[in-house]
């Protein structure tokens, strides 16, 4: 199923850029990195340390040694069947594709957020206005590319992110009464904006706090700014 047009509007008010590559971070030789990033800790011995990772890096004997200062660990869900199985795997492919467009949009919203707060209303207006046609122009055919379940985990995203629905995000920078019909629209495609992110009561949120964490703590996606904020609760 493609990812119907009112969805995709609100990828491109953000600037999400489809083209965006996954970064995964990946360690390399001491004497690669410039020495004045080097640290030494208190025995003495020289790293570097990994700010994406949260990690010290050392080399010991000629190997790479990763140090990370925390590790957070989280059993895989319980699959009830091969199916459910192959559902988390899924679901692991369409994160690592949404995650990149992920980190555009959260940085986006931030940036706007930042950028409206002294403005009035009369010039919000039009700046978000502005914003948004420019970035149609530029990104709607690639991002027409999108199928459902990633604008699915692209919302959940979001709500982890910021505490608030695509709903809730559209209302506050657009209006109620386009919220209104976002919302409208984006259930047709079977997409709810209104629908919260919660790993304890959506077993496809559970999936995805799961795959979250093991990619994070394996270094394959890099965590967003303030990723530790959120609280798993039951």
């Amino acid at each position: 199923m493609i990812f119907n047009k009112p969805v995709l509007l609100f990828l491109l008010f953000f600037g999400l850029c489809l083209n965006a590559q996954q970064e995964i971070v990946k360690t390399k030789p001491i004497s690669e990195y410039p020495p004045e990033l080097l640290k030494t800790d208190q025995l003495g011995n020289k790293y570097y340390y990994d700010q994406s990772q949260k990690a010290r890096i050392y080399e010991i004997d000629g190997e790479n040694v990763v140090v990370m200062d925390e590790l957070i660990l989280l059993n895989k869900p319980k699959f009830n069947n091969q199916l459910d199985q192959n559902y988390y795997y899924f679901l692991n492919k369409k994160l690592n594709r949404v995650y990149p467009l992920f980190l555009t949009a959260l940085e986006q919203y931030e940036d706007i957020q930042d950028e409206m707060i002294q403005m009035d209303e009369k010039s919000q207006k039009k700046y978000l206005n502005e914003r948004q046609q420019k970035l149609a122009d530029e990104y709607e055919l690639q991002l027409r590319d999108l199928t459902t379940t990633e604008g699915r985990v692209f919302a959940k995203l979001m709500n982890r992110a910021t505490g608030k629905t695509v709903y809730d995000i559209i209302r506050e920078l657009r209006g109620g009464w386009s919220a209104f019909w976002w919302n409208v629209k984006g259930n047709i495609a079977d997409v709810s904006i209104k629908q919260p992110y919660d790993p304890h009561k959506d077993r496809s949120d559970e999936f995805i706090e799961s795959l979250l964490q093991h990619n994070w703590n394996s270094g394959y996606l890099q965590p967003y700014p303030g990723y530790l904020s959120f609280k798993v609760k039951k």
